[in-house]
């Protein structure tokens, strides 16, 4: 909305004009532009960037799916549908790129965030003369607003005692909400930041749902800009945790698709593939590749199976439908206080649709997540769960790999890959006010876009889009050059040339380089030579699903493309290659602190996942509770995980009214309780050891310096879990048991707690670190 009277800001503009084209003139050129002078005008077209996390090319209606988007839907028609986009093959590489327009190795960021082998590309956060989209458009003036999934600060940095400048607000952020972790629960997320601190939250109500409380919050921000700056620009960035494992939604969500999916996903891979065929996302011609061999036939399955392999794409297409439902609601806003002609909204995903779920899915997440050298090979990466459960709160589930196949209709393979599958996203942007898609009569098909548009161009495009100019230099250095270039003479017009000509791709060794025409990709196998290359050729223009592999009819386009991928590898610091292995381990020294004892005060807000992780992950580790017992007290002294897995100790009365200790383990959802340990009133020390053992067990002592309990031969909790940090005086957050937390909320302790000391024990010889230290001393014979 913009004022065009004497008392609005043209109002305003012009008799600032005036002023300064007369008295002004004697002083202008001695004094700095006033900021009136540098900011963007009215006219200036508010930015919406919508980023869905995993969800695949075709997983929204304007791309063929089933799933119901009719918000998407509108955008589409109004818009234009970009039909060659292309992400990098995973989550954090793809947000570097698309808020700075520059490749994510250079950037440092080779893979997400959760790692530090100590190469340049794994930095894990952004450099210092390199822009966000957000620092460019604050420069001039804009508003810039963030809600949801940072993923742009290593993990190292999170906790309350870091260092922040890697956080959404001092890389160009006026407000932020949400998580700077790459995933969380959307039931009951692990750990909020509210600006730049975290959003401590005790209990969730039953019905809460990230993705709509996001939304309330990116609503929040628009209307209190408007409440105090009717003209003022904005950019909003929502970044989605969904469709991010665990896949959660609501009941009424799931409930709508539960009888969608029972045909099976090799049906519903060939709807999807003749619905894209009409739509003209997909030429004529095109060849629909074969089925993954390592999905199996749905009509092979048993009844048990297919009803539950429903269930999870029931549950993944709720949480679709509620993306959709978010994006409906910032469409009625931005219509309310008339910025919807003015805003250039953009929606798309930051890679494929993955395949970690497995080949049965999962209905234990973080079990299945759990990528750890030498795990048994019975480890069990599923719980039994009711039919009903999965999708809710007590469940982390993720869908089967062949779901993750139809996300990807019509491409191959999975998020991880640089075949198309984990590379190719859909894209849609709106802009009725820059008359983007405006179709000729009789030429509806001019909103589609076939030309290859890559993630490192969106910041390029908006910024000229918005007739702003990249920052020039920040923290007084030369800005990095952006390696992204401008699409906005493809978005204006369907007869537009190519502009972004090639392009490479890389992650944990899996490489491509594509031009117009030619790819050459290789799947590198873990703990392969990386000189053992064997590069497959395609021929895009004639099979962009990537199936017929022409390297032995063209061996000199292969070479050109092979060095020109070493080339770009080169000046884009990808090298060393990593695909993840014993280095991958490797933490700084510093980083050593966090395994140091800590003693936590009662009233002390959750620990951070990280921080809390290394005080009991693959080690013994030595847990100290102290308080006082008055009759009747009870509750929680300490609990560090949630449904997912996570450990909990707990005082109750029994049935004769005595006080009685007890130590729970949810092992990845499995709920292991201790025998009660009797206590006596007033002052109590309890201990917790925790004990490791190979192949990734855990044994749980309980005791008072008398008597104890111990639970023996569980599973470690390893990788992401526990995923919901310490809480001291209460089980906050996401419940690690169920069962109190439906009877009691927190259920905080009512006696006295004194403190909780950690006392973590030396790395087992089987932890990664552990590992990874072992192996970079051997490889010093090498130096």
């Amino acid at each position: 909305m913009s004022a065009t009277n004497g008392s609005g800001t043209h109002g305003r503009q012009a008799a600032y004009a005036g002023f300064a084209g007369t008295v002004g003139r004697t002083f202008s050129q001695s004094r700095p532009a006033w900021p009136e002078e540098r900011r963007a005008g009215p006219d200036s077209p508010n930015i919406v960037v919508i980023l869905v996390d995993d969800l695949g090319y075709a997983d929204i209606g304007p791309f063929g799916s089933e799933i119901e988007t009719p918000n998407l839907d509108r955008l589409a028609a109004g818009g234009v549908v970009a039909t060659n986009y292309h992400t990098t093959p995973l989550c954090s590489p793809s947000r570097a790129a698309l808020l700075t327009g520059v490749n994510p190795h250079k950037v440092g960021f080779a893979f997400p965030a959760n790692s530090d082998p100590g190469y340049p590309a794994y930095a894990f956060e952004l450099p210092e003369h390199v822009p966000t989209l957000a620092e460019s458009l604050r420069a001039t003036g804009y508003a810039t607003y963030m809600v949801g999934k940072w993923h742009l600060t290593g993990d190292r940095s999170q906790h309350d005692a870091a260092d922040r400048s890697s956080w959404p607000l001092q890389r160009g952020f006026d407000r932020y909400f949400g998580s700077l972790e790459g995933f969380t629960s959307l039931h009951a997320p692990h750990r909020l930041v509210w600006d730049n601190s975290p959003f401590q939250v005790e209990e969730f109500a039953d019905d809460f749902y990230l993705t709509d409380e996001l939304t309330t919050r990116a609503e929040q921000m628009i209307k209190g800009l408007r409440a105090a700056d009717a003209d003022k620009p904005f950019l909003l960035y929502f970044a989605h945790h969904a469709v991010h494992g665990p896949i959660q939604a609501r009941p009424d969500d799931i409930a709508h698709y539960a009888d969608r999916y029972r045909a099976g996903w090799a049906e519903l891979r060939r709807q999807r593939f003749e619905r894209q065929l009409e739509l003209g996302i997909v030429a004529p011609g095109t060849t629909l590749p074969d089925s993954d061999p390592d999905v199996p036939s749905w009509d092979a399955l048993g009844v048990d199976e297919q009803d539950r392999f429903a269930r999870y794409m029931a549950t993944y297409a709720g949480a679709v439908g509620a993306i959709d439902r978010s994006v409906g609601r910032l469409i009625d806003l931005l219509a309310a206080t008339g910025d919807l002609d003015n805003t250039i909204i953009v929606f798309t995903s930051d890679n494929g649709g993955t395949a970690e779920g497995g080949v049965d899915g999962t209905r234990s997440y973080f079990s299945q997540f759990a990528h750890v050298a030498g795990l048994p090979g019975d480890w069990d990466r599923d719980v039994d769960r009711d039919l009903e459960l999965i999708g809710g709160p007590q469940t982390t589930v993720h869908y089967p790999r062949g779901w993750g196949e139809v996300s990807n209709t019509p491409f191959r393979l999975f998020k991880g890959d640089t075949y198309a599958g984990g590379i190719r996203a859909p894209l849609v942007v709106h802009w009725p006010a820059g008359r983007l898609g405006v179709s000729r009569a009789g030429h509806p098909e001019d909103r589609l876009r076939h030309h290859y548009v890559h993630v490192t161009d969106l910041t390029p495009t908006l910024l000229e889009l918005a007739g702003v100019a990249p920052l020039a230099q920040r923290l007084g250095r030369p800005a990095e050059p952006f390696d992204g270039v401008s699409a906005a003479t493809i978005l204006r017009s369907p007869d537009a040339q190519v502009v972004h000509q090639a392009q490479y791709s890389e992650t944990a060794g899996n490489r491509s380089y594509q031009t117009e025409q030619w790819k050459i990709v290789t799947a590198h196998r873990f703990g392969a030579p990386f000189d053992d290359t064997e590069w497959r050729l395609y021929d895009l223009t004639a099979d962009p699903t990537e199936t017929t592999d022409l390297a032995g009819r063209h061996p000199a386009v292969v070479a050109e493309l092979a060095a020109a991928w070493e080339r770009v590898a080169w000046t884009n610091r990808v090298f060393p290659l990593d695909d993840h292995g014993p280095a991958s381990a490797l933490r700084r020294p510093t980083d050593d602190r966090f395994a140091e004892p800590v003693t936590i005060l009662p009233g002390t807000p959750s620990l951070e996942r990280f921080r809390s992780a290394q005080l009991v992950q693959h080690r013994d580790a030595t847990i100290i509770v102290e308080f006082a017992l008055r009759a009747g007290d009870g509750g929680v002294l300490l609990a560090h995980g949630d449904q997912g897995g996570g450990y909990l100790l707990a005082v109750d009365t029994d049935d004769r009214g005595e006080p009685v200790a007890t130590v729970l383990v949810n092992a990845y959802g499995v709920v292991h309780r201790s025998a009660p340990l009797l206590l006596g009133l007033g002052e109590q020390r309890l201990v917790v050891r925790l004990r490791a053992h190979p192949r990734f067990r855990l044994d749980v002592e309980l005791s008072d310096g008398h008597s104890s309990v111990v639970l023996t031969g569980l599973p470690q909790l390893l990788g992401m879990a526990p995923f919901t940090g310490i809480s001291v005086g209460r089980d906050a957050g996401g419940p690690v048991d169920w069962e109190r937390s439906r009877r009691h909320g927190s259920h905080p302790f009512s006696g006295q707690l004194h403190l909780v000391r950690y006392e973590p024990g030396p790395l087992t010889p089987d932890a990664p670190a552990e590992r990874a230290r072992v192996w970079a001393e051997g490889a010093k014979i090498y130096d």
